[in-house]
């Protein structure tokens, strides 16, 4: 039986500048959205969580979520953005009452609170004791919704499983990179294990993604950013067909090519092609049991 590919992109920035065509506060070419959105549609994508990752972004990804049913969002505030929640003076109740205010409103649209959680590894943006207590602030929020939270985790495991263990939640550690000790952790706790290109980059990476069971996983692409490069070890595992659509760079900008080094949710189905390779699963298998997880988690009927 021919496998109908359904892809649901979990974790897609496409409220990032770079879909309007501004790099790095430059103009390099016209908004481009909508012809990421047909290449993502064209490709099997049947659904797109955007992610909010700060106030202004989740109120932009539900605005932007309600123009294709296809889209969803996410809300919440990412550890490094976490002074937000003080910035300007800034009261750090109403910013949570707002969070919670886009939550409450807009339920139709919202699947996750998130995305949230803690990074040791940017402590320029945001100290641990900044992110640890707004981390905890939003999933004391959460026990209002109590929805799938949307997990952000770099070099911080052992304190986000610490925090996660208090409250009797489910969701997705997303964009995972850590060991699989840590995410047998989070599977214990009742998480799935995202996957993008950043999970994907070393033959270590690799190895730990082979032994996570695959009725935990989700994918992701994280786009614009997490890419599979050449240079990543699950490179050489994505098949010819999901290398084929064409790239320019941003100043040769074409309708019908994707930019070089920005990611689109089209390449979803590169992530699937690298952990069937390494799990010696067939992609339709592997596809349909991760489709299945993914409407388990965030599309419960």
């Amino acid at each position: 039986m021919t496998w109908r590919k359904r892809f649901i992109d979990i974790g897609a920035n496409l409220t990032d500048p770079m879909y309007q065509g501004i790099y790095n506060g430059s103009k390099k070419h016209e908004p481009d959205l909508n012809h990421v959105l047909k290449r993502s549609w064209d490709s099997g994508l049947e659904k797109i969580i955007i992610t909010g990752g700060s106030l202004e972004e989740s109120e932009k990804a539900i605005q932007m979520s309600k123009t294709d049913d296809k889209l969803y969002a996410t809300v919440g505030c990412h550890p490094t953005r976490c002074y937000e929640f003080e910035s300007n003076n800034q009261d750090p109740i109403k910013y949570l009452e707002s969070l919670g205010n886009l939550v409450k409103e807009n339920r139709s649209k919202v699947v996750a609170l998130g995305e949230c959680g803690l990074d040791y590894d940017r402590l320029q943006f945001c100290d641990k004791d900044t992110q640890k207590k707004y981390f905890n602030r939003q999933l004391q929020l959460n026990e209002t919704f109590k929805l799938p939270l949307f997990l952000h985790c770099r070099n911080a495991a052992s304190d986000v499983f610490a925090i996660l263990s208090s409250h009797d939640f489910t969701g997705v550690v997303h964009s995972f990179d850590g060991t699989l000790d840590e995410a047998i952790k989070f599977i214990t706790l009742g998480y799935y294990i995202g996957i993008n290109g950043c999970s994907l980059k070393s033959e270590e990476n690799l190895q730990t993604i082979k032994d996570i069971p695959s009725e935990k996983i989700l994918i992701e692409t994280d786009c614009p950013w997490c890419e599979i490069r050449p240079t990543h070890a699950g490179y050489k595992y994505i098949s010819e067909e999901n290398k084929s659509i064409p790239s320019v760079k941003k100043e040769k900008w074409k309708q019908d090519h994707m930019v070089k080094s920005r990611n689109e949710p089209t390449n979803i189905g590169q992530v699937l092609d690298v952990i069937a390779a390494v799990k010696n699963e067939p992609v339709p298998e592997l596809g349909r049991q991760i489709h299945e997880n993914t409407l388990k988690l965030f599309f419960k009927q």
